[in-house]
């Protein structure tokens, strides 16, 4: 690959960890990710006890997990990676097969960073894994909604909203609710008129005030309370 088409070129490359239960499934994400400059494969794991063993042993900065493995499931393995100490910096992404995967919405409450259907071409794939390395949450638009929607609609009523956003100033629940609509921090600042800069502050704040491990949890915290409605 030509420095022109990886900007990432002369920084430590990102460190992926395969977890799937299918060899040819890890064969073929090693052979997609093996020829990337800015990518090294770690490790592979067959299932879930195997990727938070594997975890611990690598410290990869993203996982590839998926969700129905034996043993342990990807849920489980994805929460028990994000409550380990020294493990906070490493990003779950959530590979699954179908788009109506009801499992995928209490991933990122264990702690995954996002998600991606397992039939993504090979571009998007090396998009998420360098996104969710930078920090940024995943969420694939094709199924988010929907998903959150269906998973959130009745937790609503039960969530104390208004408690749990009083920490928070008026402009970061602005912003925590167009986090949660998905937005970039350049589209939150031409949004609200802020600086990118300006705008990851907020978001940043946000993250800590409510005490979210990431991106992607503030996008569930932002349905779950009622910031951002799951219907038109």
């Amino acid at each position: 690959m030509s420095t022109a088409a990886n900007p990432s070129y002369g920084k430590a490359p990102i460190k992926v960890l395969l977890a799937d239960d299918q060899v040819l499934v890890r064969s073929g994400f090693k052979g997609l990710l093996d020829v990337e400059d800015d990518i090294m494969v770690v490790g592979e794991a067959a299932n879930g006890a195997e990727a938070v063993e594997r975890a611990r042993a690598t410290r990869p900065d993203v996982v590839l997990m998926d969700i129905r493995m034996p043993e342990l499931d990807g849920i489980k393995a994805t929460g028990q990676i994000a409550k380990t100490r020294g493990l906070e910096q490493v990003r779950v992404l959530i590979l699954t097969t179908y788009d109506t995967d009801a499992y995928v919405f209490e991933a990122l409450q264990a702690g995954a960073s996002g998600f991606l259907l397992k039939d993504a071409g090979p571009a998007e794939l090396l998009h998420a894994i360098r996104v969710v390395a930078a920090g940024e949450a995943l969420l694939a638009p094709r199924i988010t909604r929907r998903l959150i929607a269906q998973f959130t609609e009745e937790r609503i009523a039960t969530q104390a909203g208004k408690e749990r956003l009083a920490v928070l100033t008026q402009r970061e629940r602005e912003v925590l609710a167009l986090v949660g609509q998905g937005l970039s921090n350049d589209e939150i600042g031409a949004e609200l008129f802020l600086s990118p800069a300006t705008a990851r502050t907020h978001v940043s704040h946000a993250m800590a005030k409510l005490g979210a491990r990431d991106r992607a949890q503030l996008v569930v915290i932002a349905y779950q309370t009622g910031l951002v409605s799951p219907r038109p």
